[in-house]
């Protein structure tokens, strides 16, 4: 195709643009904005060719995306749909204010919710469906909604109105441990589990999840194990938690996605918790370019329907061009202070704008209103979110913080606003005509008209149409069988002497269950672009990597037995560089046992690293949410890792571990100890429902792998699961001493069973401990037990039977932190010795770094014979001796602090 253009006379350029709009005009008016939208395309694309480049149009002029004429008129009854907002903005209000008032202190949001009201409300009335039908004729699960954190109030104070929360429980907000129920701070599925589907308060995680949820929505479509429906992710999200590099950081996975089921909100309030976002911009052409870049629709919803008739009036876009002259500092100003400063420093530049206002007092100017309190903008803005198709929409609403609460009204404190004066209350049941008596609304008094009454015979009407009530959370029965651990024998039988590691042996036992016919469609193995450090080739090539559209591409390794395959019903979630959107698809599949009704297993491999370390709001969020799953530490500890140093390698992720209450954790050493853990952890959270999830190291350490002990197979079963076994006895005579090892350094700790005992004659006992922080667990509760009922025989901790025939001195080794054995102090007394790899790493090799860290054999050797020696049970010149000949300098530096 040619590419010369005949580039008209000058003078004859004007008409030619006046023919080129109005035939553009003809045709969008003809065929609607989207084939206008490709006409423009198409043009560019051309342009392109002809080598002519044109600007980039990340923003537009400050004005909303639709256009009046193309608005569509509101479908519903305003006039009560008005007075049910105004009751839940009351009852929010009246939470908030009646709590601190007698509980002062007790905290509470009024203005997030006040700025938020409408937004939500047109969604409830007309868009958040519950559910959706089936050609089976069992509803599906319907739009998820992730609720900015601080409005929580109003979403109690709307579910009261519909009767699903009694007087009592509003009047017992923030107040969950009184005799009555109550309600928590904001969303949180774990203290309300029949309510809350999806943690959001900490600020940046909700937008994120919301991303990997609308993707693994498809990704469950893809696979055949949902049915496809028009369900939609809606995503409310502070202007201000942009800032959040959680917020944005995964946007553009969204568009590579295709992910048209997915709706972000940006409830621009132009505040943050202390002030302006952006006090000398404006931050909605800052998302705008920014959602724009990243190929986002992008509804702006500015400009409420009053100033229509400005806009109208103005011919010379004199208005326009003032608004673009103010920042948000300007604006929040404008709300802040009034009518008659909005005539003065708004209208006032220019004295043409002045008589644009002419006719409206100073109270009507100061009520001109902002698009995101406008039903009919945001109802036609999310019409136009639903329709579209091929990609994510966020529509950039612009609201007032503290709208309708008096002085309080886009102030900088608005945020902190926990209680009203008796004017301000006033003040707001004027504002939005709230049918409450002046003596009652000082006390606060909840509103609740009879069911049968217009406003809420409408709310149920409504959501009845959008097939039920929200935010509703479900926990159908467990269906599910797991697997015995005769399932595992092959891993539970030992590697006959072949070296291998606990990583391969688990990739292995992946691999088997994705095979199995009953469970093996709902194993969801997620890794952060590290398949082949773990060895994943042989399931790459098995189930396939999941890709929205397939493979478009032939892989260059396509003629060997394990080319990467890439399809669009693939199982294996290979996340790329990111363990934030990583741990964001474990959350996805780990809580679809309750919003798709699906149980799926997912698997999350990563370096140990960096997981609890840098996603660990992501997990503590994950557990809120009542997630099940395995979180796999692979490359795990400080010393098993041959090089890497000091970023690499780690050695506290099981301390994290341990701080997040639904968290099962353990660090075994042997193949079949995770063959054990596995099917356990199966049977818990699947079979039985437990909401725990799972935590497991796994080293790139290659070792024979023993069998499962053969005699008292179940006491060792039951040792493995609770935390600490016996491996080995003492090889000859009486032990005067217990080693403790987990991990790898659990050979270490064989090892020095066998020097302590061959060059120095004691005899040692040596213990396989899976889980420090499960013994801990236990040993708490019993201690608890035995505190409340001191009538009552005491019960024992599990670590006290496991030892109670045993004496000498404890020495526990292991490739972590000290505290992990530490933890076990208070029921082990003065008989504990830790060692640990408390410091940075260092690159070498495995020989010198647990020399370094003084938990190898000899080192191991050298801190029983000391403690002995201290114990009066060992000659301790033969001790001091002994050092020497073990090649322990006594002398070096600590590495804790190196």
């Amino acid at each position: 195709m040619s590419t010369k253009l005949t580039i008209p006379a000058q003078n004859d350029l004007a008409e030619e643009i006046a023919e080129w709009i109005e035939a553009f005009d003809d045709m969008v008016v003809a065929e609607g904005p989207e084939q206008g939208a490709e006409l423009l395309a198409a043009l560019k694309r051309r342009g392109r060719e002809a080598g002519i480049s044109s600007p980039s149009e990340l923003t537009t002029p400050y004005l909303n995306t639709i256009p009046k004429h193309e608005e569509v008129p509101y479908p519903g009854d305003r006039s009560l749909e008005r007075r049910v907002e105004s009751l839940i903005r009351w009852n929010a209000m009246a939470m908030v204010h009646r709590q601190n008032k007698k509980d002062a202190g007790i905290g509470g949001h009024i203005s997030t919710y006040s700025s938020l009201a409408t937004l939500l409300e047109v969604g409830f009335n007309h868009f958040f469906h519950a559910s959706y039908p089936s050609a089976t004729g069992q509803d599906q699960p319907g739009d998820f909604i992730y609720f900015q954190g601080h409005a929580s109030p109003g979403v109690y104070a709307r579910a009261f109105l519909e009767g699903r929360l009694d007087e009592e429980r509003l009047g017992n907000f923030r107040h969950e441990l009184r005799d009555t129920p109550g309600l928590s701070s904001y969303p949180h599925p774990w203290l309300m589990p029949d309510f809350w589907r999806f943690p959001t308060v900490s600020m940046g995680i909700g937008p994120l999840n919301a991303i990997y949820q609308a993707r693994f929505m498809r990704y469950l479509e893809n696979r055949g194990l949902i049915e496809k429906t028009q369900r939609k992710v809606w995503a409310f999200i502070g202007d201000g938690e942009t800032d959040e590099v959680d917020t944005l950081g995964a946007i553009s996975a969204a568009t590579r996605e295709k992910l048209d089921n997915l709706v972000f909100v940006v409830n621009c309030n132009l505040q943050r918790l202390d002030g302006p976002v952006r006090g000398n911009k404006r931050i909605i052409d800052e998302l705008e370019g920014t959602f724009h870049g990243a190929g986002w629709n992008v509804i702006k919803v500015i400009w409420g329907s009053d100033w229509d008739p400005l806009f109208e009036r103005d011919h010379t876009g004199l208005l326009l061009r003032r608004m673009e002259e103010c920042v948000d500092g300007d604006y929040q100003a404008f709300k802040a202070k009034g009518g008659a400063y909005i005539r003065s420093e708004f209208f006032g530049k220019y004295p043409e704008l002045l008589k644009l206002v002419d006719h409206l007092s100073d109270d009507e100017v100061g009520h001109l209103h902002r698009g995101g309190h406008d039903a009919t903008k945001i109802y036609n803005a999310y019409k136009r979110a639903v329709e579209h198709k091929g990609g994510p929409t966020v529509i950039l609403a612009k609201t007032v913080k503290g709208y309708g609460l008096g002085s309080a009204e886009a102030r900088n404190a608005t945020h902190q606003e926990k209680k009203l004066t008796d004017d301000a209350i006033m003040a707001f049941i004027n504002r939005f005509n709230i049918p409450v008596p002046e003596d009652l609304a000082k006390q606060g008094k909840f509103l609740r008209p009879p069911q049968d009454s217009p406003e809420i015979a409408y709310m149920h009407e409504r959501r009845r149409s959008l097939g039920g009530y929200m935010p509703h959370r479900e926990a159908p029965a467990p269906n599910f069988k797991a697997p015995t651990l005769d399932y595992f024998s092959e891993w539970t039988s030992g590697s006959r002497g072949r070296e291998v590691s606990t990583t391969m042996g688990f990739v292995s036992m992946l691999r088997h269950l994705l095979k199995d016919p009953e469970i093996g469609k709902f194993i969801v193995p997620i890794v952060p672009d590290e398949g082949r450090t773990f060895g994943l080739e042989s399931a790459i090539r098995q189930v396939g990597i999941y890709a929205s559209e397939g493979q478009k591409y032939k892989p260059h390794d396509v003629d060997m037995l394990l080319y990467y395959r890439e399809e669009q019903d693939g199982q294996i979630l290979e996340e790329g560089i990111t363990e934030a959107g990583s741990m964001a698809s474990f959350t996805a599949a780990g809580t679809a046992w309750s919003n798709y009704r699906v149980p799926a297993i997912p698997f999350y491999m990563y370096y140990s690293m960096f997981g609890f370390q840098r996603v660990g709001d992501m997990i503590w969020a994950f557990a809120d949410s009542r997630g099940k799953g395995f979180l796999m530490g692979g490359t795990a500890g400080r010393t098993t890792m041959l090089g890497e140093g000091l970023q690499h390698q780690d050695g506290h992720s099981l301390v994290l571990a341990s701080t997040v209450p639904t968290c099962v954790s353990y660090d075994p050493a042997y193949v079949y100890e995770l063959a054990v853990i596995l099917q356990d952890g199966l049977r818990r959270m699947y079979q039985e429902n437990e909401q725990v999830f799972y935590y497991i190291t796994m080293y790139n350490e290659d070792y024979a792998m023993p069998a499962l002990p053969e005699t008292n197979v179940e006491a060792v079963r039951e040792g493995i699961v609770r935390g600490i076994y016996k491996l080995k006895a003492a090889p000859a005579g009486k032990p005067v001493a217990q080693l403790f090892g987990s991990g790898p350094i659990l050979n270490e700790v064989l090892r020095a069973q066998d020097i302590l005992a061959e060059k120095y004659g004691v005899q040692a006992d040596v213990w396989s401990v899976t889980s420090y922080n499960e013994l801990r667990r236990d040993a708490l509760s019993v201690e608890r037990w035995n505190r409340l009922h001191p009538a009552e025989p005491e019960k024992t901790p599990y670590i006290v039977s496991a030892l109670l025939k045993t004496k000498g001195p404890v020495i526990a080794a292991s490739d972590y932190m000290k505290v992990m054995p530490d933890q076990l102090s208070p029921w082990l007394g003065t008989r504990l010795v830790t060692l640990g790899t408390d410091g940075f790493g260092r690159s070498d090799n495995r020989e010198h770094l647990r020399r370094h860290f003084e938990v190898n054999a000899e080192s191991i050797v050298a801190a029983t014979l000391s403690k002995l020696a201290r114990d009066g049970k060992f000659d301790a010149v033969k001790a001091q001796a002994a050092f020497a000949d073990l090649g322990i300098n006594t002398e070096g530096g600590d590495p804790a602090r190196l």
